[in-house]
């Protein structure tokens, strides 16, 4: 009976009481903020995720993290059954449960029943994951704690990365056909397409073969550890960061890296070498060197996607096949990165609004669409027809060597990756094969173009509703006046760009403008940033001059 099914639910949920008057949202990256804030919301996303479970008859993953956000918080994000983020609508039903005080939770729980007409007696499935973070044990206990309350079943995967969790409900649903959903099962789906890639490269030295990662003392330097067994010293990584002492995200990680433009501590660095850095979770990468004369190099998710493109479009060519393939980008990524692209490369490329949704979606649309935020998230999503054109011509008799070469390639790419979501360890595998093949040093990786200078600022307004956008962001609809005044002043400069739009999460206008020189796009973004801040309503004193 229905009834006795929610007095379950009533009694389980007084055990994680919300706080009263905390009002949290849904965001890009599911719920994050203090760890201690959660347990309410830990519970009842194990609801919900119950819920999508029936609605969707499909098993629907949950994961415990806060990405590269510092040790004290804490997160959540649900995984519908593909691997893909959960929808906006569900987004919008998360936010309603989270927020419904003690006393109304059980109506706020009927009216997704009713809205959905979800059949309760359904089966319901939900895998959970967590990070390394001191707080996921209890809160993903709470997590299963709700599943079980609505009679849903859990299954506990322990400490994964993010992607591994993605991986995990894909391979579920759809019946092992995309890997058998378990970590081993991952293990060996990457590490023997990397080794199918890279056995046709002779006499790689050490050095070649050697990687230093800095894994943020998160989970990434775990499941590094764990896989490095597999890889039979065909890749020779040098772990850093692996949690054993340092704390998670401090002063390492991509996001650090990203944003100070400068190594992560605890990383010894010899000019020349190889290095990246996986975020938090694991879902992001980023590649750096210093040169020999001591100047440290980022190669950002621009340069991987550039690097990913030119080879898929290469071997598209050796293997004669006519598949459409584009790059998608947002407005921050470098203009010389979107020039080469489209001119040396002749590769199509798709400018989408930030965040990774978007991307995905307009990845969507290709037969092979590569996507990667400046940040380091990002993968390459291959359509069914593509897989199944690719797979015919590996396993076709009457095609010469070369062409079946590049197609056996193209098909250990699509098992190297990880089509659900951005995965740190997936891209470096990739990148690294995609070096040893190409025998590409990642200084001459660096040099295929040089990114135009640039400035990022911020400017506080009253209210950030107040900048609309349009054109994936890269012009302003209002308020009146401030595109205009944006135009003439990138007039005034060589190789110009600039664009603003509102933050997602405070009240504040990101401002971003590129040129020639770093003076150029120093002085560009701050006369941009004094536009806004003169027809936007900024508050506290004007901008002032970069020094």
């Amino acid at each position: 009976d229905d009834e006795t099914g929610f007095q379950e639910v009533l009694k389980q949920s007084g055990l994680h009481p919300k706080p009263a008057g905390l009002v949290l949202q849904y965001g890009t990256a599911g719920f994050r903020t203090n760890a201690k804030k959660l347990d309410h919301i830990m519970f009842r996303m194990g609801l919900l995720a119950t819920l999508r479970s029936r609605k969707t008859k499909a098993t629907i993953g949950v994961m415990v993290t806060a990405s590269h956000n510092p040790e004290e918080d804490n997160g959540v994000k649900l995984i519908d059954p593909m691997g893909e983020m959960v929808t906006p609508t569900w987004e919008g039903y998360a936010t309603q449960l989270a927020n419904a005080e003690q006393e109304d939770l059980l109506t706020a729980l009927k009216d997704v029943i009713e809205k959905e007409a979800i059949d309760m007696s359904q089966e319901a499935d939900v895998f959970v994951g967590k990070d390394t973070r001191s707080s996921s044990a209890s809160l993903s206990q709470a997590v299963m704690d709700g599943v079980s309350a609505l009679g849903g079943h859990s299954k506990d995967y322990g400490l994964v990365t993010t992607p591994q969790l993605h991986y995990m409900v894909c391979c579920q649903n759809t019946k092992g056909k995309y890997g058998d959903a378990t970590v081993e099962g991952y293990y060996s789906k990457l590490y023997q397409a990397f080794i199918q890639l890279t056995k046709s490269v002779l006499n790689r030295t050490d050095d070649q073969k050697h990687l230093s990662v800095d894994g943020a003392n998160g989970i990434g330097a775990l499941k590094v550890r764990e896989m490095e067994a597999h890889l039979k010293k065909e890749l020779q990584i040098s772990l850093f960061n692996d949690g054993s002492k340092g704390k998670l995200n401090h002063q390492c990680g991509a996001d650090f890296v990203k944003v100070q433009q400068k190594p992560p501590t605890g990383v010894e660095m010899n000019p020349g070498e190889r290095c990246c850095s996986f975020d938090g979770d694991a879902d992001r990468i980023v590649y750096y060197f210093i040169d020999s004369e001591g100047q440290f190099h980022l190669l950002d998710g621009d340069k991987i996607a550039t690097l990913i493109s030119t080879f898929l479009k290469e071997l598209l060519t050796q293997a004669g096949v006519d598949l459409k393939m584009g790059a998608v980008q947002t407005a921050y990524a470098n203009g010389s990165s979107t020039r080469y692209l489209e001119d040396t490369m002749q590769v199509i490329v798709r400018c989408t609004k930030t965040g990774v949704k978007h991307l995905h979606h307009a990845a969507q649309e290709f037969d092979i669409g590569v996507y990667f935020e400046a940040n380091g998230h990002g993968t390459v999503l291959f359509s069914k027809a593509a897989e199944e054109i690719i797979q015919h011509l590996a396993e076709d008799a009457n095609i010469n060597d070369e062409r079946k070469r590049a197609a056996r390639m193209l098909q250990n790419t699509i098992n190297v990756i990880n089509q659900t979501v951005g995965d740190a360890i997936a891209d470096m595998l990739l990148i690294e094969a995609i070096l040893a093949i190409k025998g590409m040093t990642i200084q001459q990786w660096d040099s295929i173009y040089s990114d135009l200078p640039n400035r990022q600022l911020k400017v506080k307004v009253a209210d950030r509703r107040v900048i609309d956008t349009a054109d994936a962001e890269r012009r302003a609809v209002s308020p009146a006046g401030l595109q205009d005044a944006i135009d003439s002043l990138v007039k005034k400069y060589r190789k110009a760009r600039s664009f603003v739009r509102p933050s997602g999460t405070e009240d504040v206008v990101r401002v971003y403008a590129e040129a020639e020189t770093q003076e150029s796009a120093d002085d560009l973004a701050h006369k941009v940033s004094l536009a806004v801040y003169r027809l936007a309503g900024g508050v506290g004193g004007e901008p002032k001059q970069l020094l």
